[in-house]
């Protein structure tokens, strides 16, 4: 809307793969997912958004897609949709990175104008603030994302995947009376943060305190496994606020639907005056809606992606985006 400066999200039709209990997100399997769901989630979105009108996409200005980072399969399997709906339909492609699509997202949905970012999933985890038209990394894992440490233990333990191996984690935690926390590593390294170890190392202590049928159980296992990743994860992140002098905290990512995790980084953020900006499984979990947020600030200013140019990476760093829709200022050590 021209006249507030606001946007509005019309539509956010989602159909979300759910991999056999067991199992986590396999490449082909999930381009093929995509591949069966794209067309009927086009059309629903269409609707949803142009309910009487008979040709809806004539009130499209442009056609987002993610450019990456992602697996292969499934990027390149929404690209092939991207670029034939583009073509289709006679408008312009934008491809969009989707670690910035999870942060404009964000700062839309929670009214958040510069916030410092924790970005966590199930493929990345990173700290981030806004500095001269690019999202800087102040920290990131050194190893793998906390939301694929959170679905391995998952398995280990036999939880169903099903709405996400994350958010079952997080039911079973609530089980757990606080009185149980059993020790695990603690791996801050600087601004960066380690799970490798960690998950090896709760994977082995499960498997032996489970078996023996000690006290302890499952429940306590989720419980110390998410207080001690999520601990980690609000220290660095203060530290991002106080190198940068923000004073507010945008959770984004699927594991930023985690309450727990919320409930952790409020408490920190109040302490400095603050506050924390977060989002529910709309928004957090992976949506069309935030690659067309991100897509629609592009191409305000002018920013298209050519045909030739719409190819794919798995490797597509945060921030290796310029971000032209925002100005260009700098932070300042507080």
């Amino acid at each position: 809307d021209p006249a507030t400066d606001t946007y509005e999200t019309l539509s956010n039709p989602r159909k979300t793969y759910i991999s056999p209990a067991g199992m986590g997100f396999l490449p082909r399997e999930t381009a093929w997912h995509h591949q069966n769901h794209v067309a009927a989630l086009v059309r629903a979105a269409l609707a949803e958004a142009f309910p009487e009108e008979q040709q809806p996409q004539a009130h499209l200005s442009g056609i987002a897609f993610t450019k990456g980072p992602g697996m292969g399969g499934p990027l390149r399997s929404c690209a092939v949709a991207a670029r034939t709906l583009s073509l289709m339909w006679g408008v312009p492609l934008v491809g969009v990175n989707h670690c910035v699509g999870h942060i404009e997202m964000g700062r839309v949905a929670c009214h958040s104008p510069n916030p410092v970012v924790l970005y966590v999933s199930g493929g990345n985890t990173q700290v981030i603030a806004y500095s001269d038209q690019r999202y800087r990394v102040f920290g990131e894992t050194i190893d793998i994302a906390i939301g694929n440490c959170l679905d391995r233990f998952a398995r280990v333990i036999g939880l169903s995947n099903d709405p996400s191996p994350g958010y079952n984690i997080e039911q079973l935690a609530k089980e757990c009376s606080g009185e149980t926390l059993v020790e695990l590593p603690y791996v801050v390294k600087g601004m960066d943060v380690s799970f490798s170890g960690i998950l090896t190392y709760v994977e082995t202590e499960a498997k032996k305190l489970l078996a023996l049928e000690s006290n302890v159980t499952k429940a306590d296992l989720c419980f110390s496994l998410q207080e001690t990743l999520f601990a980690m994860l609000v220290e660095i992140t203060e530290r991002a606020m106080a190198h940068t002098g923000q004073n507010q905290v945008l959770i984004v990512g699927g594991v930023g639907c985690n309450k727990r995790l919320q409930a952790m980084m409020a408490d920190m953020v109040r302490e400095r005056g603050g506050t924390l900006c977060a989002m529910d499984s709309r928004y957090c979990i992976d949506n069309g809606a935030m690659i067309a947020q991100a897509g629609i600030f592009a191409l305000q200013f002018g920013q298209q992606t050519k045909l030739e140019d719409s190819w794919c990476t798995q490797r597509y760093r945060t921030d290796a985006v310029k971000t032209i829709w925002r100005e260009g200022v700098q932070w300042h050590h507080a």
